[in-house]
């Protein structure tokens, strides 16, 4: 039997790799994806003051320090029973529009967005955002610079810092108000940013829509997977980044279940397996089926496609029309195509400029009425949208306002058990007789790197320590003995 290993995988935040076995007729037996890395946050949060907390999830990962922050902030507001200020949700909200514009853009533009701009089969040294600048021009790049850098200023004015921001690390509200001189520029931004979505999605339709063959790719068995889908959803089941109930729908697109999130534990359970540090989620009441799709499985999918299929429409006019139009073309509602996450992200990218405009042109967001006060503390569920998906923070606090216990469930943990699915999935589709290129093994990683995964954010392990794993071989490669922890 034939080995082929990715080691490791490209274009994506984290580390992986992917194992795939031929048989002796050169197709393939099996598949296999696997994150080697370990992040211990929910051990040593335990311990530290409430509103630290926060802050400390931020460093889990330098791409999606904003959605930690915020869920953070929402499991303070939970836990110490208050809520927040209309002013201090709005600006929250408008700070959380700025991230998901950077960080879209940055998936589209310079992880997976090469392997369509520049083409699956071109060399591995042009599918990257240099790659994308010369297929598309200089011009091209300079906006896409322009733009995320325009994303990461929205959220320094309003979190403090551009990375990892402070502002919400308070309970009930944020730290400081929005001054005039700092809402003028940052509408000056977003406005900028909403040309720069349109554009976005012109340059995918030329690019990818007006390509038979791409679409036809988009449409393939290699990257269908049938799903259930899970998003936050406003109270006309629109998609909403920041707050709201928890919808799923079931693979033929019907509610399955809609909840608080307070209520997250009756509906998620999480599957350990040996082989990864990644937790593998399933809906409690379908049960663990192992790694399959279908009605009968468990799975469900969350992030840009998952977020789209469990809402009814996008409460902004520019992004509702994208999305109607991406499922006439796809065939109707639930799209389990995979490769459409991208446009299902582009989509997301215009929501979430038009609904920064609405924000920041609202007479309220420079109120100076930012902050509620707390009440005694207790236990709290924090739940937003971060890019990749659902994001859920549970901080667990004593009387001292200390964690006495910590939960994350992050989004490319929700979407882990799909991802090993559809590199499966992609190997037994394109690798045929023991014919391996380049391009086909790209067009392999193409199927998980169309979820954006972060797994530096998906790593954890329930016991709170690295395991250990020793292998020692003789001179003639023989396994001689194996040491674990």
């Amino acid at each position: 039997m034939k080995e082929i290993v990715i080691n490791p995988i490209t274009r994506l935040e984290g580390h992986g790799k992917i194992t795939i076995f031929l048989n002796d007729t050169g197709n393939v037996e099996e598949a296999y994806f696997q994150v080697p890395e370990l992040r211990g946050f929910e051990r040593f949060c335990e311990g530290r003051r409430a509103e630290d907390l926060p802050i400390i999830t931020t460093r889990i990962c330098g791409v999606c320090p904003v959605a930690h922050h915020m869920a953070g902030a929402k499991a303070l507001d939970s836990a110490f029973n208050v809520e927040p200020t209309e002013t201090a949700k709005k600006l929250r909200e408008l700070m959380y529009c700025g991230y998901f514009i950077y960080d879209h853009t940055l998936h589209f533009y310079y992880l997976g967005g090469p392997d369509f701009v520049v083409g699956p089969d071109a060399p591995p040294e042009k599918r990257n955002v240099l790659g994308v600048i010369e297929k598309s021009g200089l011009e091209v790049g300079k906006e896409v610079i322009k733009h995320r850098a325009y994303g990461q200023k929205i959220t320094e004015i309003l979190g403090g810092k551009a990375t990892h921001p402070v502002s919400a690390c308070i309970p009930g509200g944020v730290s400081k108000p929005l001054s005039k001189d700092e809402q003028r520029e940052i509408e000056n931004m977003v406005r900028s940013c909403l040309e720069f979505a349109k554009f976005s999605l012109k340059l995918f339709d030329d690019i990818v829509l007006k390509n038979t063959d791409y679409v036809n790719l988009i449409k393939s068995e290699a990257y269908t997977l049938q799903t259930y889908y899970m998003g936050l959803v406003d109270k006309n089941n629109h998609v909403n980044f920041y707050d709201g109930d928890v919808r799923v729908v079931d693979p033929y697109g019907k509610e399955f279940v809609k909840f608080k999130p307070k209520e997250y534990l009756d509906v998620i359970e999480e599957h350990v397996e040996p082989w990864t540090y990644v937790k593998l989620p399933y809906l409690k009441k379908v049960g663990w089926k192992g790694l399959v799709g279908g009605p009968q499985s468990g799975l469900y999918r969350v992030g840009p496609l998952g977020r789209l299929n469990a809402a009814d429409g996008i409460a902004t006019p520019l992004a509702q029309a994208e999305y109607e139009r991406m499922y006439k073309t796809l065939g109707g509602k639930p799209v389990h195509n995979t490769l459409a996450y991208h446009w299902a992200r582009l989509i997301e990218l215009l929501y979430a400029a038009e609904r920064a405009l609405e924000l920041v042109t609202d007479p309220e967001i420079t109120s100076k009425d930012v902050r509620n006060k707390p009440r005694k503390p207790g236990g709290g569920v924090g739940i937003v949208e971060a890019a990749r998906g659902t994001l859920i923070h549970h901080y667990i606090l004593d009387e001292k306002a200390l964690a006495k216990k910590v939960n994350l469930i992050v989004a490319t943990t929700h979407n882990a058990p799909s991802i090993c699915i559809s590199i499966k999935n992609a190997a037994k589709a394109l690798i045929k007789e023991g014919k391996v290129t380049d391009g086909i093994l790209n067009m392999v990683e193409m199927a998980f790197r169309a979820y954006d995964p972060c797994f530096a954010c998906a790593t954890h392990f329930a016991v709170g320590q690295m395991p250990m794993e020793v292998e020692i071989y003789d001179h003639k490669r023989q396994l001689i003995r194996e040491i674990k922890r």
